[in-house]
């Protein structure tokens, strides 16, 4: 895990920081795995942006650890003008690119030190982003008030209800209005997070839903997180009343050798590691 410069606990890690004590599967709530989250993200955010500020940049809009970037890829299509909510936008490089593209977007993110990273970087590039506070299972937005909404794993692969993310998307999006959000690929559920060759192994079943969480010694969760099958992804978002219009698995390019977490050349070559669902409310 990332090593963080928590303020008070310089260099401690975020697990030492929360008290992780150790790994259980077990069923994880809607508030309990949003307080896990904040937490973690509170405790991690100077070490994650340490280690990954480079490769997200400061005006970036970096879909995944493959490399894809909304320059090439045009997900959201044209956004000039667009009002653009970016759900669990972290630290807002790709909230601050849109504003560059001529958007007007919205930052949100649960993490209150993820935001003031994000405050220090709309000051320091002089792009000011909105930053709002607020998780992605309840919106505090009023209805179809965006045109386009995004995320690049941001807050999906971690809520306990990702069904009610999707209908609270769907609600703040006007008629015709485009949600693409970018997730692990949920077949990488079935390996562990090695990106070495101990992680070409399945370890699990695809089929199983229970949540990974990190627990400290009372047995409360510091970090969670939620598993979908590519079914139920689709699923959440008929419900949500979004049409899927495509899914996109990006391949590793060649010449990439970015080790990011789980992600690497090895396993790239083999299995996607990301997919990207690029829907449209009706």
């Amino acid at each position: 895990m990332n090593v963080d410069a928590t303020p008070g606990v310089p260099g401690a890690s975020a697990e030492s920081v929360l008290g992780t004590a150790g790994i259980a599967r077990r069923a994880v709530g809607a508030a309990e795995s949003e307080r896990a989250s904040r937490a973690w993200w509170d405790a991690d955010a100077d070490a994650y942006l340490a280690e990954h500020g480079h490769d997200i940049g400061d005006v970036e809009f970096l879909w995944c650890p493959e490399g894809l970037r909304e320059d090439d890829a045009r997900l959201l299509g044209d956004v000039r003008g667009r009002r653009v909510l970016e759900v669990g936008a972290g630290s807002a490089p790709c909230s601050r690119w849109l504003a560059a593209q001529g958007a007007s977007p919205v930052a949100l993110d649960l993490s209150g030190a993820m935001l003031r990273h994000a405050a220090a970087l709309n000051a320091r590039t002089g792009i000011d982003v909105p930053l709002v506070q607020a998780g992605a299972e309840h919106l505090p937005f009023a209805d179809a008030s965006f045109d386009l909404a995004c995320s690049a794993f941001g807050a999906v692969p971690f809520v306990a209800q990702p069904q009610r993310v999707m209908a609270e998307v769907a609600r703040v999006l006007r008629p015709g209005g485009r949600w693409v959000f970018a997730v692990n690929h949920p077949m990488r559920w079935m390996f562990s997070d090695d990106p070495g060759p101990a992680g070409l192994t399945v370890t699990q079943s695809y089929f199983d839903r229970t949540p990974y969480v990190e627990v400290d010694a009372r047995g409360a969760a510091t970090y969670v997180e939620h598993h979908r099958t590519l079914g139920d992804r689709v699923r959440d978002l008929v419900a949500a009343g979004l049409v899927l219009e495509d899914l996109v698995e990006p391949e590793w390019p060649e010449g990439r050798g970015t080790v990011w977490g789980q992600w690497s050349p090895l396993r790239g070559a083999l299995f996607p590691g990301t997919a990207i669902f690029v829907t449209r409310r009706t």
